[in-house]
């Protein structure tokens, strides 16, 4: 059986990337594919366990090294138990987050080494990596605008990366966008600031030969 497509979504907090991931996967399922959905840190028991202490406010003091090995400890789980079996089934992968969110918020915002992320990339994924990744762009304004928006409304329960600085998220993106000219072949990167049927109508562009 041929292997599956894996497809992460990434972005800024606000970028609308959990939206347009599940519009992805509702047009694949109506097109007969099957679809597995997760999400970083998450998709598993477990990994649900370490995000709520990842994203908990009340955290604020943990370790920028602690915050990182829990990413990859969810991450791993996620690849051992959802990942890479559905994968080896021929389905497709959708991910909200992958390796690329920990490169820019714990490299370029925490400031940690590139190489030591990898390093744990490689024991967490085993060699694992996306087919395609969809980055949806938006500026520091408007993702912070979008970020306090959602968090009013759903509560505070995971907003200590919303919380860091602006300077912090700026280097977010600025890191995403540097991922994304180092590798376009990878990367579809996709305008989020208009409305949300435009921005799923350009991924649907991009993705039209890939998928």
């Amino acid at each position: 059986m041929p292997r599956g497509k894996f497809i992460t979504f990434e972005g800024m907090d606000g970028c609308g990337k959990t939206t347009q991931l599940r519009l992805l996967a509702s047009a694949l399922r109506g097109a007969g594919r099957e679809v597995v959905e997760t999400v970083e840190p998450g998709g598993t028991d477990i990994g649900q366990q370490i995000r709520r202490i990842l994203l908990d406010p009340a955290n604020a003091a943990i370790h920028a090294r602690t915050e990182l090995l829990l990413y990859f400890a969810s991450r791993a789980q996620n690849v051992a138990q959802v990942i890479r079996p559905a994968l080896d089934a021929g389905q497709i992968v959708l991910c909200d987050r992958f390796t690329d969110s920990t490169l820019v918020y714990q490299g370029c915002g925490r400031g940690l080494d590139a190489a030591t992320v990898l390093q744990l990339d490689a024991i967490a994924c085993q060699g694992l990596r996306p087919d395609v990744t969809v980055l949806i762009d938006i500026d520091l304004e408007t993702s912070l605008a979008r970020a306090k928006k959602r968090n009013a409304r759903i509560g505070q329960s995971e907003s200590r990366i919303d919380d860091e600085s602006a300077a912090f998220h700026d280097a977010v993106r600025r890191g995403y966008l540097a991922l994304a000219a180092h590798e376009p072949e990878r990367f579809v990167v996709i305008d989020g600031r208009t409305d949300v049927g435009g921005v799923y109508a350009r991924i649907q562009e991009a993705l039209a030969t890939r998928v």
